[in-house]
């Protein structure tokens, strides 16, 4: 089922959200319905709370990207427990539509995650799925890309958001 994305400013997208302490159907079904409506939207990564869902759950599929190696994976209570290097990339985000903000993220993430079944799995990405995993991240912590640009370019891309929400 395609769930709505919720946009910019919503509170859940400033709330960090909770640890799933059980794996089951219905949390397999929100992961279908994250996955269907990350395409619909054409994304390539969705955290939970982006359709109101305050539980550690994202979903990721870099398969489309040509210049990234194919990550598709849904990942549950993620931690990054390595980081490496600093690659900056121009994100855009489903929950700012239209909006493009150059963000620093690192280059190299090692991450452990439960899949959908209930096990414990360690990924490391590179490049862009590593970008992707931190968004997607930072998330489930309560954070925005916004948050991670300072002063003078949040204030300009903020003013640029609110113009592209009057136009829609």
């Amino acid at each position: 089922m395609i769930r709505e994305i919720l946009k910019f400013p919503h509170p859940i997208l400033k709330t960090p959200t909770k640890k799933v302490d059980v794996i089951d159907d219905a949390v397999r079904g929100i992961i279908r319905d994250m996955f269907e409506t990350m395409y619909h939207a054409e994304g390539v990564g969705l955290a939970a709370n982006q359709i109101g869902i305050d539980l550690r759950i994202m979903v990721i599929d870099t398969t489309q990207k040509k210049e990234s190696p194919p990550v598709k994976l849904a990942l549950i209570n993620p931690e990054m427990i390595e980081k490496e290097g600093s690659i900056k990339y121009k994100e855009g985000c489903l929950s700012f539509p239209g909006l493009v903000v150059e963000v620093e993220r690192y280059s190299k993430v090692k991450v452990k995650a439960l899949d959908e079944y209930g096990e414990e799995k360690i990924y490391t990405f590179e490049g862009f799925p590593a970008i992707v995993f931190q968004h997607e991240m930072d998330h489930l912590e309560g954070i925005t890309f916004l948050d991670r640009v300072n002063g003078l370019k949040r204030r300009l891309a903020l003013e640029k958001y609110s113009k592209l929400q009057k136009q829609r």
